[in-house]
């Protein structure tokens, strides 16, 4: 289990990866007003960027439900890591085609990822079924 552990810790670190992104593409970061300093921005790169970021905090809880769950239901370890890694794997290549705006490719990993994270949810109930 401790890979799939080490991959949420991962998923929670994403986000800010991002984030680091649209600060660092934009005018001089204004700390005083983050949210209205990304407004402003004029670089398509900066909003992309944040955009990842957003989703990326909007996918973690159904991932890491997933795993919590599928773990006390009993799926096999291996299993979970496997499916834990294909979300990682999913997450950094959303962010990626983002930032390069691949909208198509974007999607797919984000429909990659949501999919592994369901795929936890419903193997957990399947096993306590």
């Amino acid at each position: 289990m401790a890979i799939a552990y080490w991959c949420i810790l991962i998923a929670a670190l994403l986000p800010y990866l991002w984030v680091s992104i649209a600060k660092q593409s934009g005018e001089r970061y204004n700390n005083r007003d983050p949210r209205g300093w990304q407004a402003r921005q004029n670089n398509p790169r900066s909003h992309r960027a944040n955009a990842a970021q957003l989703n990326g905090f909007e996918s973690f809880p159904a991932f890491v439900a997933g795993v919590l769950m599928a773990q006390l239901a009993g799926v096999a370890p291996g299993t979970i890591s496997t499916v834990a890694i294909v979300f990682v794997a999913a997450r950094i290549l959303h962010g990626i085609f983002y930032l390069a705006d691949r909208h198509a490719l974007r999607s797919l990993a984000w429909l990659v990822g949501f999919a592994a994270a369901l795929s936890l949810i419903v193997m957990a109930a399947q096993k306590v079924a």
